[in-house]
């Protein structure tokens, strides 16, 4: 490139840059003294997710930072109580470098307990809330976990670890024998007003786990300290704005809703936040406390859908200007019906824990295509790729391959994904359309090969999800002596319905090829789902 159009496209990156930060409210006129104070917060703790409670403390002040069903917390009670946690974490042993379980569900405690440990430079391993005991035990055996914090409700799946643990959240309801492990509100009263922490010799690091829906969950390193160009490139293409509400539905032991909170905590924003998500109830909270953002997964918004009318309209959710989505692919027109019902809010994000953020799709990219996974961000370059590393024609499927500003740091056994090139494979396979949009057909291990033919189950999923008696979908390969494979469908049909196998079949075969007609259908109550919504085709597999 000419050196003057460098000069050039520099200068106007970093204008893009500047006008996204400004807009977003990132960057903002500040007072002198609030300006040294930041200043001297940056400098003590460095650039990592410990200087985002303290900046928060600093820039926001008595805001409030988050809305639980206990109440509200400012954002100075949340640095100094993660600050007093940190300090009776010491007394108990805990020291940098040593990772800490957390097993929490959507509520203050999961915030103070992350700023604690951030600010003593040990590891937080995040634990899946539906997670059944020998999960649980396999990974806390497999990260080396030397302390627990959890919920007392899943006081039972512990049961019989000799890790100390620490309660997070509690109920007058939970039984508290003399012997009862600590809480963190025990901790924060201990040992409040103490002397400043140091500054950790090394940052901890936040251990995220895959959604394990076709084998054990894996653990992968996510950074403390957000990316500048990553971080600019989605706030070009996402409309995150300061000093909001933000009604987070995600599940924050996930990348997505951990991700979402993070941002919330630096924009000065007011997360709200339930334990457990309830569809009406989310709708409640939209109202009661004039939400502008809704972080969720798709199955919620479906869940939302599935209310009766009348049930929603007894909620004013006009507030909502903005409902940022990611965490599994939206099935047939659930976009198209969401917007139909909140207005054109919808933006979808594609990417995973290892490659970041790979595409958004925009509001009308949804409404041109309700199933594209949109476009990649500014900086993020994305290849298609065949079994033999060449990259595909325009409009073919192959391998989605992802290079952008985010280094996946590895998974925690050491692990990595397949890279060419310097291009990470994200285990999905798609396509572009003429107009530069991304569709994920889906998982390069989910495609069935039936009678010689290659088929991916979402495009099948997606044509039945689209039949009116139909609520959702889930489509696997099951043995065939003949044919090698053949479909399988289950359906959730919709209550009152009558729906049987052969009308499910002439409805896929009015839109799709006669090799991808499921042969079996199994009609079911609900499809079994992890706790970050994805469907568990594994449970479907062992029916």
């Amino acid at each position: 490139m000419d050196p003057v159009d460098q000069i050039s496209a520099h200068l106007t990156g970093a204008a893009r840059a500047t006008t996204a930060l400004f807009r977003s409210g990132v960057l903002r006129p500040e007072r002198p003294d609030r300006l040294w104070r930041i200043a001297r917060a940056v400098r003590h703790w460095g650039p990592g997710l410990a200087a985002v409670f303290a900046l928060g403390a600093e820039r926001h002040g008595d805001r409030t930072a988050l809305i639980d069903e206990r109440g509200a917390l400012t954002f100075v009670e949340l640095d100094q109580r993660s600050d007093a946690i940190a300090r009776g974490l010491i007394v108990r042993g805990v020291r940098a470098g040593d990772t800490v379980a957390v097993l929490c569900r959507n509520h203050r405690y999961n915030f103070e307990i992350t700023g604690a440990l951030a600010k003593l430079g040990a590891n937080a391993l995040y634990l899946n809330t539906s997670f059944a005991a020998p999960q649980i035990d396999t990974v806390l055996h497999r990260e080396q976990a030397t302390l627990v914090v959890h919920d007392a409700e899943f006081a039972s799946l512990l049961a019989g670890r000799n890790e100390p643990r620490i309660f997070a959240w509690t109920d007058d309801a939970d039984a508290r024998p003399n012997d009862a492990p600590a809480t963190l509100d025990d901790l924060a009263a201990r040992h409040a007003g103490g002397p400043q922490l140091p500054r950790p010799e090394h940052a901890g690091r936040t251990i995220i786990l895959t959604a394990g829906t076709t084998g054990p969950p894996k653990g992968a390193f996510v950074a403390n300290a957000p990316h500048a160009g990553a971080a600019i490139a989605i706030l070009e293409r996402l409309p995150y704005r300061a000093h909001e509400k933000m009604v987070i539905a995600a599940p924050c032991f996930h990348a997505w809703g951990f991700a979402n909170a993070s941002t919330s905590l630096l924009l000065g924003d007011t997360m709200v936040l339930a334990r457990q998500f309830d569809p009406e109830q989310t709708l409640a909270l939209i109202a009661a406390h004039r939400a502008e953002v809704l972080v969720a997964v798709p199955v919620m918004l479906l869940r939302m859908l599935e209310l009766p009318a009348e049930t929603r309209a007894r909620y004013d959710t006009s507030s909502l200007r903005f409902v940022p989505l990611s965490g599994s692919a939206l099935p047939g027109d659930l976009a198209l019906r969401f917007m139909d019902a909140f207005g054109d809010v919808l933006y979808t994000l594609y990417g995973s824990t290892e490659v970041g953020s790979v595409t958004v799709a925009t509001p009308a990219d949804l409404r041109a295509a309700p199933d594209t996974a949109g476009r990649p961000p500014r900086g993020t370059r994305i290849r298609l790729l065949d079994e033999h590393d060449h990259e595909v024609p325009r409009g073919s499927n192959g391998r989605i391959f992802v290079r952008g500003p985010l280094e996946f740091a590895g998974y925690t056994d050491g692990d990595s994904k397949a890279v060419v090139d310097g291009y990470m494979h994200t285990g999905d396979t798609g396509h572009f359309d003429d107009d530069g949009r991304l569709f994920v057909d889906g998982r390069d291990d989910d495609m069935i090969v039936s009678g010689g033919e290659n088929i991916f189950p979402h495009e099948v999923e997606d044509v039945i999800a689209r039949h009116p008696d139909v609520v959702e979908a889930a489509v696997i390969g099951v043995p065939d002596p003949e044919f090698g494979a053949r479909l399988k469908a289950f359906v959730v049909a919709r209550p009152g319905t009558a729906l049987d196998a052969d009308a499910i079949r002439r409805h896929v075969r009015t839109q799709l090829a006669r090799f991808k007609v499921p042969r079996d259908v199994e009609f079911v109550a609900e499809l079994p789902r992890n706790g970050t919504g994805k469907v568990v085709r594994r449970d479907l597999e062992s029916r």
